[in-house]
């Protein structure tokens, strides 16, 4: 397996795949998820000759279980070190709710040169937790609903969450995949529960808007306007605003993870984006 140490001694797994000179695309995955997400993804840009490289988020998939650094700005750092260790150059960084705040943090502290552009897709920026600056989000108690499910029987609540709304399985009509239902519990039980429960503080309450204002690079923000797990209106069109060079692209009816349930929508688009 391909790792990297951080200073703190954790150790990140990553894929690294295609031509060591090709233009790197480094790939952000979701809460409670891993780099597997990003399979069709990874094939596909690969196929389009590109350096395509995603690691685990540390406590989870196949990176070290830590006790603590289940936050932004760790999980930047981890990010920066793995930048760092394969030397990257000119990087487009992609990333999906979660790994879009991942991204977001990463990306408005970067060094220079390291990073080209920057995709954020179904993403948890600005913030998601209700404030009075923020009225538009989503009251402290839904984040505590997550923490007691998690707690009370992560495996069952790992089959609830991708049967329902995080792939919008639970709208009339839905194509509903049980493979990925099934790998979506697979990836998230290889996890820890504990970096799981730290994480939905990280993912949630994290204010990423001064982070967007300072980042320089073209970023697009990819969102769906039926997101019942980071709801469209006080997440993508907001982002977009706040960053310097932001395309703001909707997709009517599309749910959370639509990356994984209509790839073969959002894969061209993206492409587009790096490409233009």
């Amino acid at each position: 397996m391909a790792t990297i140490t951080t200073d703190d001694g954790t150790v990140i797994f990553y894929k690294d795949w295609g031509p060591r000179d090709g233009q790197p695309i480094v790939f952000h995955h979701g809460w409670p998820l891993s780099a597997d997400d990003w399979d069709n993804q990874m094939l596909f840009f690969l196929a389009h000759g590109y350096r395509v490289i995603a690691h685990d988020r540390r406590g989870h998939g196949r990176s070290t279980q830590t006790a603590t650094g289940h936050e932004m700005d760790t999980y930047a750092a981890d990010v920066a070190a793995l930048t760092d260790a394969l030397d990257l150059q000119g990087a487009f960084h992609v990333g999906h709710s979660t790994g879009g705040g991942e991204v977001a943090r990463y990306v408005a502290r970067a060094k220079p040169g390291r990073v080209a552009k920057a995709v954020l897709v179904s993403a948890v920026p600005p913030i998601m937790v209700k404030s009075d600056s923020n009225p538009g989000g989503l009251p402290i108690e839904a984040f505590d609903e997550l923490r007691a499910a998690l707690a009370a029987n992560r495996s069952q609540f790992f089959i609830d969450l991708p049967s329902g709304p995080f792939y919008g399985f639970n709208r009339p009509g839905a194509d509903v995949s049980q493979g990925l239902i099934d790998n979506w519990w697979r990836q998230g039980m290889a996890g820890a529960a504990n970096a799981h429960y730290d994480c939905i503080r990280a993912f949630s309450e994290t204010d990423f808007n001064e982070d967007l204002k300072q980042i320089d690079v073209p970023v697009l923000v990819a969102h769906g306007t039926d997101d019942q797990i980071v709801p469209y209106a006080d997440a993508g069109p907001m982002s977009a605003k706040l960053l310097k060079n932001g395309t703001l692209k909707s997709y009517e009816g599309l749910p959370h993870g639509m990356l994984s349930t209509h790839p073969e929508i959002l894969n061209p688009d993206i492409l587009e984006f790096l490409q233009s």
